[in-house]
């Protein structure tokens, strides 16, 4: 199967319609999945890789407080023959034991880039969004994209910008100069729906976040990415699934114009 890539707004990255998430390769704690699920063993990660080259995605998306994601992309990736583009986070870290902890000052940010590098085994990084907890507006303002926005312009990122909870948060992140924003999306999250014209109107990409509710939403996954592709902001809507066939058929289920 071939898809056509879209552009991350100016910034020279493009990527496939479809993108992976990796939450559930790193992660099975804590989080609000309608089902629990086994972290899957390495073989059956590489395996979901393969399967992800083969349909032609190339957009992956992970971040620390997602567990080991990070660290089992860096070991594994090594083995699937595909120029991944990956899609990173600052802001939040996550353990088993003690949960979530946000941390947003530039100096947090400056040693998660630095660990992401590391555990990811790349010397660069594409993409690096703020992981916000819902106070988009107060870590803006004290800075949080200006340091990646430095750290963009001393050549470690590509693309940097908001994965927000707010409307007000992703305006203003697109105003401080955000490359991109990656924003939930679905057909009963319609909140930030307001910014895909604002991205337009700032030449930014956009990522969706949650298409399908999480696996809450029972939809035809058609009419949800028909929706979502209409709009020339959006580059990428991320599944995050471990099962090579709901990869496959989300792929399946493109428009037919955005298909090579």
């Amino acid at each position: 199967m071939v898809i056509a890539n879209r552009p991350l707004g100016l910034t020279g990255i493009r990527l496939s319609p479809i993108g992976l998430g990796t939450v559930k390769i790193g992660r099975n704690t804590d989080l609000k999945y309608p089902f629990e699920f086994e972290l899957p063993s390495d073989d059956e990660v590489v395996e979901l890789l393969k399967t992800a080259s083969a349909l032609g995605i190339n957009c992956l998306d992970t971040a620390p407080a997602y567990g080991e994601s990070e660290e089992r992309l860096g070991q594994l990736l090594p083995e699937i023959k595909h120029d991944f583009r990956i899609i990173t986070k600052v802001g939040e870290t996550y353990s088993k034991k003690n949960g979530s902890h946000y941390d947003f000052s530039e100096n947090a940010i400056m040693k998660s880039l630095e660990r992401s590098i590391s555990h990811l085994n790349r010397s660069h990084l594409d993409v690096v969004l703020l992981h916000s907890d819902g106070d988009d507006i107060a870590h803006l303002n004290t800075g949080a994209l200006d340091t990646l926005i430095r750290a963009r312009e001393a050549g470690l990122i590509s693309a940097v910008g908001l994965s927000g909870k707010t409307l007000e948060g992703g305006m203003l992140a697109l105003e401080l100069g955000a490359d991109c924003l990656m924003i939930t999306l679905n057909t009963t999250e319609q909140n930030e729906a307001p910014l895909i014209k604002a991205a337009e109107g700032h030449n930014a990409g956009l990522l969706i976040k949650k298409p399908f509710g999480s696996g809450h939403l029972i939809h035809s996954i058609s009419e949800v990415l028909s929706a979502l592709f209409q709009h020339s902001s959006v580059a990428s809507a991320i599944i995050g699934t471990t099962n090579p066939v709901h990869l496959q058929e989300s792929c399946e289920a493109l428009p037919s114009e955005i298909q090579a």
